[in-house]
């Protein structure tokens, strides 16, 4: 989900006219966390969504990752735990080493570099979407969930019927967020959909002039180490690739063992033998 606000920022600058050719640059890998933050709530929250996004100009590459939050893995110095608890206890230990705590984490059990990150909240990805003007979504199965969380704590039912459909920041992130009825499997593919929708929104002509107030919620919502230079290259390298070539994996089902821990929680043992592989193809020169 967060992926979807680090390629505004890369899309703005390049419209722009922020970026140039960047083939002396070497790889960038960008961890996105999605928080499970309410209104008044600080940082020390779970992520609810968790992505790494490696970009690599000399290819040119663009591959993104989804992790699945409930995957039980070695935590530095926290043991092992779901992995979307880094963040927290990250966080926990002082303000602004949440993510540092995640990076750690993912870099530990991956055994992949993660250079930078992006963290946003609810609100932020609302304020993304609402801003390029929605986007639009084929969506193949209908999403139906009797249980959505609010942000008060309670729950409402939502509905999204199969087909083409124009979704504003709202209904963007129930759909992307929804869990209730399937599964995290499935809203890792959904999420990915998003991305490529607002990929292609901004990327139409028609969208540009919209950028400012994209920017302007980018710089509202958005917490992040990415530095202009970071930048520069991922722009120039996503209008190389453009949405068709982004290279999509998910840490699926088949690459993971459902188990209930000793204290009653159900969580997601990786399957190292079969996610290494697909590691070694998504971070290939």
């Amino acid at each position: 989900m967060l992926a979807l606000s680090l390629v505004c920022v890369c899309l703005g600058m390049a419209s722009f006219g922020l970026w140039q050719s960047s083939s002396s640059q070497g790889r960038l890998n960008v961890l996105v966390l999605g928080l499970d933050r309410r209104p008044g709530q600080g940082y020390v929250v779970r992520s609810d969504t968790m992505m790494l996004v490696t970009v690599n100009p000399l290819g040119p590459r663009i591959g993104l990752l989804s992790i699945p939050r409930d995957l039980y893995v070695d935590i530095p110095g926290y043991a092992t735990n779901r992995i979307n608890t880094a963040h927290f206890w990250g966080e926990n230990e002082g303000a602004g080493r949440g993510p540092v705590l995640a990076k750690q984490t993912v870099e530990h059990n991956f055994g992949v570099p993660v250079h930078r990150f992006v963290r946003v909240d609810f609100d932020g990805f609302r304020a993304v979407v609402d801003a390029v003007g929605g986007v639009d979504i084929l969506v193949e199965e209908p999403v139906v969930d009797n249980a959505y969380p609010t942000e008060d704590h309670g729950v409402i039912r939502i509905e999204i019927l199969p087909g083409l459909q124009h979704m504003d920041g709202e209904t963007a992130l129930q759909y992307a967020r929804s869990r209730h009825g399937s599964s995290d499997f499935d809203r890792a593919s959904r999420q990915q959909q998003v991305l490529v929708a607002l990929v292609r929104r901004v990327l139409n002509p028609v969208v540009w002039p919209r950028l400012p107030a994209l920017y302007a919620a980018l710089v509202d919502h958005i917490d992040a180490d990415v530095r202009v230079w970071d930048l520069v290259p991922l722009a120039a390298t996503l209008f190389r690739v453009g949405p068709d070539g982004i290279e999509y994996h998910v840490v699926g089902r088949d690459m993971t063992s459902p188990w209930t821990t000793p204290s009653g929680g159900a969580v997601l043992l990786p399957q190292w033998e079969r996610i290494t592989p697909m590691i070694h193809q998504l971070f290939a020169p």
